[in-house]
């Protein structure tokens, strides 16, 4: 799919992964909307830059873990900016909780986990694909973790979170594919954001066991939802992005 002149929607995209993804298909040429739930001031310095770049760009506030607000933003954003032809899923939360620690695990750190992770990326699926079905055009990125296959991440909530993402994308492609809607996932490992901001010890371990000696950045993670955005012939895919890790 060339991405100039399309409209993309980025969920969570405000910082980190999800702004640079923002960026990096507003240098394609696409319509950009921007999602957030509480970093408004990141969103439109966010919205600034992909103007910047030329193109028109949204800044929208929506908790994707509920779901009549995630099908009211992609309503407005199909409104306001002529049609909805990419979706990027990076909203995402943790809790860093010791995998020893299972009484940890209470009820609202699963639910507050799962209900953003899981739920919030089908949500916006599901509008999505409402929109893109009928059209017989679109691409949906999903932002898993290297966590679903290996079950090593913050926390045991998060490691399920992201596997059931990865379930998820297949499960979406059997049902889309027919209607020419691509659904395909990213699985980085460690990635150079806020959510590791002052946890040296953690970096340090995952670049240890980091063939490439560095983590990712978010702009690594940008370039293949790029790829997967445009590329016509992959579907039902997550692409492992380690450095190495996994094979390690």
């Amino acid at each position: 799919m060339d991405l100039s002149g399309k409209v993309v929607l980025i969920t969570g995209g405000a910082t980190g992964i999800g702004r640079a993804t923002a960026l990096a298909v507003a240098r394609r040429g696409a319509t950009v909307a921007i999602n957030y739930r509480a970093s408004r001031t990141e969103a439109e310095e966010t919205r600034a830059l992909a103007e910047a770049e030329g193109v028109r760009a949204l800044a929208i506030q929506c908790d994707v873990a509920d779901d009549r607000s995630v099908r009211a933003m992609v309503d407005r954003v199909v409104a306001e900016l002529g049609g909805l032809h990419g979706l990027v899923c990076s909203a995402g939360t943790t809790r860093y909780v010791s995998y020893a620690e299972l009484d940890g695990l209470t009820d609202d750190v699963w639910q507050g986990i799962l209900q953003v992770n899981l739920m919030g990326t089908f949500y916006a699926c599901r509008a999505a694909l409402q929109h893109m079905a009928p059209r017989r055009l679109g691409a949906i990125v999903n932002i898993a973790s290297t966590a679903a296959f290996s079950g090593i991440g913050s926390s045991i909530p998060y490691a399920v979170s992201k596997g059931a993402v990865v379930t998820l994308t297949k499960a979406l492609d059997r049902g889309y594919t027919q209607h020419q809607v691509r659904v395909n996932a990213i699985a980085p490992g460690v990635v150079e954001t806020r959510w590791i901001d002052g946890r040296t010890e953690f970096k340090e371990a995952a670049l240890r066991q980091t063939p490439l000696g560095r983590v990712a950045t978010p702009e690594d993670v940008a370039t293949t939802a790029v790829y997967l955005l445009e590329s016509d012939f992959v579907v039902g895919q997550t692409i492992i992005l380690d450095g190495g890790r996994t094979i390690h």
